[in-house]
């Protein structure tokens, strides 16, 4: 039992010996390949370097000499050492006012409406115009300085400006304005290595604009936006425009359909409030001209072609009263829907405009039109009543031919001639002057002699067409000259 034993342990020993044996050798062989690896990857890694420094020759971008504000170890808070400072006071706190410089660049100026607007003064009406822009502030804030090797600049986006002090500036008499977000907030921060910053931003802006309609639609206005501090003010920050008027740039495509941009140019001023002092205010203005020939498309050709063709009832016969009448008419409510067209299209102002100066005396030419057959019409009838009163006092009204009913037209019989009353037509034309003689018989003395009288009298009918013809397109003419003259 006991060599049994024994022999177990021998076993034992002989088996534990040879696992420690191939683990030495094991660990041996790990040793010697992983040297001969060593050995044989050191060339190829001299290789990759030395293309790697090839690469890096033939690119100019990879030239650049380092720089710690590209360090991936030190973050641009760390560097502008954001959590050292206090940024919601502004830079020199308890020092002068901190210059700020401002810079715009117009993108685009639209949806300007006369039409849906609120009264400001018996004169000025508020008119809403929206403006797309780049809001560009330059100032310096010694805070944000940094260590730079090569002077370069470190630029941000939106979520670094929530966190350091930026001005405090809002446009007012502004209705709405929203910073554009597509496809992140259109915010850029740029700080240099001595603290001066450029904070930019694309802004539409709703604002209003105070306009004079009195001489519409041959007016001009000038409208303007305003920036300005909400809460500092001069003594805690001077707003100025960068570079004079030069601080405004336009695009070139700006246009709109029913205004001319004459100009844009650059004002400050100072604005006081009562309860909190002088505010330093920035001005963009812009004179607007209006577009003249949609009007004159609309509105003056139309009304003046109604004026003459009231005219034409001037060389009508006076007794075509179907012709005359129906024409003045037609004139007279064309007028009345051109005018009532046009201030549908218009804010209601309590004053007059140049262009009601124009309707409402082209209107009143055309009603005088009508009012001038009426005079004409009238005093036909008269004299026609006239001349019946004469040839019923006629000695011996047997012998005259009997004239026939006068109609309601006022129509005449010419080419009725008898002994003792005739007509005379002059040049051979229809009649405009009408010469009735009446032969009027007397008896004197006993021997009961007849002498003949002849009592001429002139009755003109139309010598208020033949003037009409004249002082109407003359006097329209006139109008004309001395409404252009004022108002163009």
């Amino acid at each position: 039992m006991l060599t049994v034993h024994k022999m177990h342990f021998s076993i034992f020993l002989l088996l534990w010996g040879w696992v420690l044996c191939t683990e030495c050798r094991a660990h041996r062989q790990g040793k010697e390949i992983h040297e001969v690896y060593k050995k044989g990857s050191r060339p190829q890694r001299q290789r990759r370097e030395t293309h790697g420094e090839v690469r890096k020759q033939g690119s100019p971008i990879l030239k650049r000499s380092p720089d710690i504000t590209k360090s991936p170890v030190t973050k641009s808070e760390q560097l502008l050492r954001i959590d050292d400072h206090d940024f919601s006071m502004r830079p020199g706190f308890g020092g002068p006012a901190i210059p700020v410089g401002v810079d715009v660049q117009v993108e685009s100026l639209d949806s300007i409406s006369e039409v849906d607007m609120a009264t400001v003064t018996q004169t000025c009406f508020l008119q809403d115009f929206t403006m797309t822009l780049y809001l560009r502030h330059y100032w310096k804030d010694e805070r944000l300085s940094f260590p730079s090797t090569n002077n370069q600049s470190m630029t941000f986006d939106g979520r670094l400006v929530k966190k350091i002090w930026v001005p405090d500036m809002f446009f007012v008499h502004s209705k709405r304005s929203f910073i554009h977000d597509t496809t992140t907030d259109n915010v850029m921060l740029r700080v240099q290595p001595d603290g001066k910053v450029l904070y930019s931003l694309r802004v539409t802006v709703t604002a209003m604009c105070n306009m004079d309609f009195s001489r519409f639609p041959l007016d001009t206005q000038t409208c303007s936006l305003e920036i300005e501090s909400y809460a500092y003010t001069e003594d805690d920050l001077m707003l100025y425009w960068k570079n004079g008027n030069d601080s405004l740039k336009t695009d070139e495509r700006i246009s709109l359909s029913q205004f001319l941009i004459q100009e844009f140019h650059t004002t400050a001023k100072l604005a006081f409030y009562s309860s909190t002092g002088w505010y330093n205010r920035l001005y963009i203005n812009f004179t607007l001209r209006r577009h003249i020939f949609f009007f004159l498309l609309q509105t003056y050709f139309p009304a003046t072609l109604m004026v003459m063709l009231s005219w034409v009832s001037f060389w009508i016969d006076r007794r075509a009263v179907p012709a005359r009448v129906p024409l003045g008419i037609t004139t007279v409510l064309t007028m009345s829907t051109i005018i009532t067209g046009v201030n549908a299209s218009m804010p209601r102002v309590s004053y007059i405009k140049a262009v009601d100066i124009y309707l409402w005396v082209s209107f009143v030419f055309v009603f005088l039109s009508v009012l001038e057959y009426a005079a004409v019409n009238y005093l036909t009838t008269v004299q026609e009543r006239k001349e019946r009163k004469l040839r019923d006092k006629l000695p011996c009204a047997c012998s005259l031919p009997q004239p026939r009913p006068m109609m309601m037209d006022g129509s005449y019989n010419d080419g009725d001639v008898s002994e003792l009353g005739h007509y005379v037509s002059e040049n051979g034309d229809k009649q405009d002057r009408m010469m009735v003689q009446l032969a009027l018989g007397s008896e004197r003395g006993s021997g009961r002699r007849k002498n003949q009288r002849y009592v001429s009298m002139r009755i003109d009918t139309h010598a208020i067409d033949k003037y009409s013809r004249i002082i109407f397109p003359g006097a329209y003419i006139l109008f004309n000259l001395i409404y252009w003259s004022i108002f163009s």
